[in-house]
């Protein structure tokens, strides 16, 4: 199947495509390249890993994971890889298309959900964006180094935060939202102001994997998530920091 270069950008990066379909796989992987990426690709989440953790790998950029794989499934390799702490943006492709799978697919990890058959377009549109929030740093607001509420510290030049002096292990993401609430106390922000802020206007996902992100980070900082003393829910309007 032929495949029409979709922009005259010159794209950089290396993409990992995994799917088991060799008729998408190579329709996916030959679109990304006319872009200009690198593409690897494997057809199973084991290879996958694999390929992940080799050393000689070159770094992984993105990584477009069918849902539907034999073996290891796309779902327990999002898990895996986020579990070793693994930040490499994924973007699930999947034709299962209902809301609790799209919001499975967000809570394992994935940063992205495209639901079969989409468009090449699309698809390299929502690559290209995955790729720049990802490259993107952390806005410094505030010329303080150290921000502090509570038992809580951040750390802007270091991207770093403790909690009572232990360090938490956050996902950008997750430190990204954490360091606008902090800079923010009191303030509510709607979950469409967060995905503006956090990923980005361009980002054409589902608002729900804010919820997701919350619940997250809500389990790292809180010592009872379930009563949260930061984090508040502010029915009918979104969150703020206590």
């Amino acid at each position: 199947m032929p495949v029409t270069t979709l922009s005259t950008a010159v794209a950089t990066g290396t993409l990992l495509v995994v799917e088991d379909d060799e008729t998408i796989r190579e329709t996916v992987g030959d679109a990304l390249r006319s872009e200009g990426y690198a593409v690897l690709t494997c057809g199973n989440g084991a290879e996958a890993l694999r390929l992940m953790m080799d050393q000689n790998t070159e770094a992984v950029d993105l990584i477009v994971l069918d849902l539907m794989l034999p073996g290891m499934g796309g779902l327990d390799l999002c898990r895996e890889l986020r579990r070793t702490n693994n930040s490499t943006p994924i973007l699930v492709i999947s034709a299962r298309d209902s809301e609790t799978d799209r919001v499975l697919g967000l809570e394992v990890g994935a940063d992205d959900y495209l639901v079969k058959p989409f468009g090449l377009r699309e698809l390299v549109a929502r690559c290209r964006a995955l790729l720049r929030r990802s490259r993107q740093q952390p806005e410094l607001d505030s010329p303080e180094t150290v921000l502090h509420h509570g038992n809580l510290s951040l750390y802007l030049r270091e991207c770093r935060v403790t909690r009572d002096d232990v360090d938490l292990t956050l996902s950008p993401k997750e430190y990204k939202i954490l360091e606008l609430f902090i800079q923010n106390p009191k303030q509510v922000w709607s979950r469409d102001q967060l995905l503006e802020k956090v990923w980005g206007m361009d980002f054409v996902g589902d608002s729900k994997t804010v919820d997701v992100h919350i619940r997250w980070l809500r389990e790292k900082i809180e010592e009872q998530p379930s009563t949260p003393k930061f984090i508040r829910t502010v029915r009918g309007f979104g969150y703020r920091f206590a």
